[in-house]
């Protein structure tokens, strides 16, 4: 890495010294120590930036792939394995942020995310395979405990009226999070080079990890525990499944979250290669969809409260989802503005569903058992996410067409519909 590079990482890791330890001041329990009392705006503004931080993150060097891959003098199809190794340990991570959540408290593992994203921006800035190897892991460990921290924290400001709203604007995050990875990094890279441009997105980390510090005080250490981080999810797990609304949270995450990631994934070369667009239109249409994604999870939020369910939502979202995907399936006999309208509309709602989803476990988990419940849920939408992907691919290579694969993965949607509906009506509430 040049000198001045090696400067600015020198500088951040000194500043995140400084943020650690400002935290440590925070934590005090001197009796003159006043206690932060952040409001919901405080907090949902918070949980929104790390949100958009995370992501970018995640997305980060996929926005700057074939500079990176020149440079380092690999294929960039390597990309693929990097993204599945980030929800890897996402996943595993996910699963065990419960019980940090229980002993550390959730700010103190929010702030642990941040530092993730901060040192995962350094590591794949250092320019080496084995760097972003090791930071692909560290950026996934970041990711699965950001949201069972997030959820609770803003468990205990959130009014219950306006819990699908506030879940979907944190959640929006996600998409606008992918759009600032997308225009920013590939920008700065080409004014300056792509090492700046991932150490510009660490500079934000170190910025919100300062931000939480200033309006959340972490609370006092719980301490070990009677039982391991493996017996803490083995516990929470139980609970899931013996919860009919937990439960069915769980297989609409992992439906939900295979469909989104495959139409976000095959948006682009569908176009190209089914129906004839350039790579450049192709990809204002795939940013144009997560656009409708991000809009899609406030406004989805919003009908949520009004309709006085999350699962009524969420079944009007599946039975959406899935004709969206079958429109997606007939594109080659679409005239061209239909052609774009179909992925606009179709990640209003595959994209949009997620803050519900949410919203729905923290609605459903006990008082104080949040955090670890969404990360047990979260455990099998990571799952999806894994699987999707990869699934979607696997039935285009036997089939031959990305038709096909739309098709029989609007079956997901469908039947998401019938699981949410018939959970509502037999737990409302």
């Amino acid at each position: 890495m040049p000198n001045d590079l090696q400067f600015i990482s020198t500088y951040l890791i000194k500043e995140y010294i400084w943020v650690h330890a400002h935290m440590s001041e925070l934590t005090d329990p001197h009796p003159a120590q006043q206690t932060l009392q952040p409001t919901l705006v405080q907090t949902l503004s918070v949980a929104t930036a790390v949100q958009i931080t995370a992501t970018s993150c995640v997305l980060g060097l996929t926005a700057i792939a074939p500079a990176v891959a020149r440079d380092l003098e690999v294929g960039s199809f390597w990309i693929g394995y990097q993204i599945s190794l980030v929800y890897t340990a996402g996943m595993i991570s996910s699963a065990l942020a419960g019980a940090l959540i229980q002993r550390l408290g959730p700010v103190r593992v929010e702030l642990s995310a941040l530092a993730c994203f901060l040192f995962g921006f350094l590591g794949i800035a250092a320019g080496s395979l084995w760097s972003i190897v090791a930071a692909s892991l560290v950026i996934g460990v970041g990711y699965g405990l950001n949201n069972p921290a997030a959820s609770e924290l803003l468990s205990r400001v959130t009014p219950r009226a306006r819990r699908n709203l506030v879940y979907s604007i944190k959640q929006a995050g996600v998409p606008l999070g992918g759009i600032f990875a997308s225009f920013a990094f590939p920008f700065l890279a080409g004014l300056y080079s792509w090492q700046v441009s991932l150490l510009s997105g660490a500079v934000i980390s170190l910025a919100v990890m300062a931000w939480l510090v200033a309006t959340h005080r972490p609370e006092p250490r719980i301490g070990e525990g009677s039982l391991s981080l493996l017996q803490n999810f083995q516990s929470e797990q139980s609970v899931i499944w013996r919860h009919r609304r937990l439960r069915a949270l769980c297989w609409l995450g992992f439906a939900y979250s295979a469909m989104q990631l495959s139409v976000s994934t095959f948006a682009v070369v569908t176009l190209v290669q089914d129906a004839g667009w350039s790579l450049l239109a192709a990809g204002s249409v795939a940013a144009v969809m997560q656009f409708s994604g991000a809009f899609g999870r406030v406004f989805w939020g919003s009908v949520a409260d009004r309709l006085g369910g999350g699962f009524r939502a969420l079944a009007l979202l599946g039975l959406l989802s899935g004709l969206g995907f079958v429109a997606l399936a007939n594109l080659s006999h679409l005239p061209t503005a239909a052609q774009a309208a179909a992925f606009a509309l179709t990640g209003l709602v595959a994209i949009g569903w997620n803050g519900v989803l949410l919203a729905e476990v923290a609605h459903s988990a006990p008082r104080g058992a949040v955090g670890a419940l969404t990360g047990g849920v979260l455990v099998y939408t990571f799952i999806g996410v894994i699987v999707g992907p990869s699934t979607f691919a696997t039935l285009y290579a036997v089939t031959g067409h990305y038709s096909s694969s739309f098709l029989i993965f609007s079956c997901f949607g469908f039947l998401g519909m019938v699981l949410s509906w018939r959970t509502q009506m037999q737990s409302p509430g």
